[in-house]
């Protein structure tokens, strides 16, 4: 049974998990003049298929509808303007999950579509309406279709790529693990393209991959995607405490199975309640707060309240109550966190110890039940 780690599993995290959620990119759906690619289609569909009857609880996030929508429009190549893409979206997005429909329906697996944008998931109350919608689909049996909403997502709201929207998903779903497909079989310290390169067995933090170069998205060809985005995606699960796989669309099977194939990343932090995870990953932060050498150890190291002595600068026109980033001075995001005053108020005590401050203003700037560290000691 595939759902049960065997005492050969390279991967036992994987293998044993009981609820995945498996992401699929475009470029390992459709082709580019053609639309959907039917056969590497119900290929993954008879993996995921034969997942369900071992007993484990799936939840896709699919790619392709914009891909999907381009052939039948009589479009070439992905559209640049916004419009069109959304309305090759609302074409696409019947075609694919019609298309999945039916290739699961040939093992006996009902789908439920469900669409995102990143709204749904950066609003605190559509957070818990997601989260309860997935959770009831899977009681009922239903294997979930997850796919960001492209036709009504604005360039300002987007997740942009859907491998950060899979990210989101795994916790939502509180799903055991998730794996990453896509037409590459893994991170690699050079472009396997170009010439020699090493693929990477096991990556525990941003340290492990040292001075690898990533890219950018991409966004020729159909898809949006890159190595890039991937990586950052599998560190948001893993360190919210859900190990990930980045790999292949072909070595789907062998993935789930916990075999050491494509790039693993182990959970390396615990998994933070619902609301932590929406405070560190999911909200919409609506400023900065610059901190010193100082503030930055003692969030990370003594996990200490925000005070503003260590606070040298404010970014952005935020209101007390709303979440922010902590930066540190070279430029990293240490945490998240909700802010106790609003941004007007804050130059009059940056640098200024508690107890030189009026006393409306003694309060922390950032409570540390109010916050949700997002680098840890170890991340350089």
């Amino acid at each position: 049974m595939t759902g049960v780690a065997s005492s050969g599993a390279a991967r036992p995290q994987i293998a044993g998990a009981r609820r995945v959620v498996v992401k699929v990119g475009s470029s390992s759906l459709t082709t580019l003049p053609g639309g959907l690619d039917a056969a590497r289609l119900s290929a993954l569909v008879d993996v995921l298929g034969a997942e369900r009857s071992a007993g484990r609880e799936v939840v896709l996030v699919s790619s392709g509808a914009i891909a999907a929508g381009l052939a039948p429009l009589g479009i070439e190549g992905r559209p640049r303007d916004l419009a069109t893409a959304q309305a090759a979206a609302s074409v696409g997005q019947l075609r694919l999950v019609q298309t999945y429909a039916d290739a699961f329906a040939r093992h006996g697996v009902t789908v439920g579509q469900v669409l995102l944008t990143a709204d749904d998931l950066t609003r605190r109350s559509h957070y818990r309406n997601a989260r309860q919608t997935v959770e009831r689909l899977l009681t009922l049996g239903v294997l979930p279709v997850v796919n960001e909403n492209d036709t009504v997502a604005t360039e300002e709201i987007r997740f942009g790529d859907n491998d950060r929207l899979a990210a989101l998903v795994a916790h939502v779903a509180r799903a055991d693990a998730l794996v990453l497909l896509s037409d590459v079989d893994g991170v690699y310290d050079g472009d396997p393209r170009t010439g020699p390169a090493r693929l990477v067995d096991t990556v525990h933090g941003p340290a492990d991959l040292g001075a690898i170069s990533l890219g950018s998205a991409r966004r020729n060809g159909v898809g949006t995607g890159g190595m890039a985005t991937k990586v950052e995606a599998a560190l948001i699960a893993s360190h919210a405490g859900v190990p990930v796989v980045v790999t292949s669309t072909a070595q789907a099977a062998a993935a789930l199975a916990g075999e050491a194939v494509g790039t693993l990343f182990p959970a390396t932090g615990r998994r933070p309640s619902a609301r932590q995870f929406w405070l560190g990953y999911a909200s919409d932060p609506r400023g900065r707060l610059l901190l010193d050498d100082g503030a930055v150890r003692a969030v990370l190291e003594r996990n200490a309240s925000l005070l503003a002595a260590g606070i040298t600068g404010v970014v952005g026109d935020f209101l007390a109550d709303d979440p922010v980033e902590l930066v540190g001075p070279d430029g990293a995001v240490v945490a998240r966190g909700l802010v106790a005053y609003d941004a007007r108020e804050m130059p009059a005590l940056l640098g200024r110890k508690t107890g030189d401050l009026p006393a409306e203003y003694r309060r922390e700037v950032v409570h540390r039940d109010e916050m949700v560290l997002v680098r840890s000691r170890t991340d350089g």
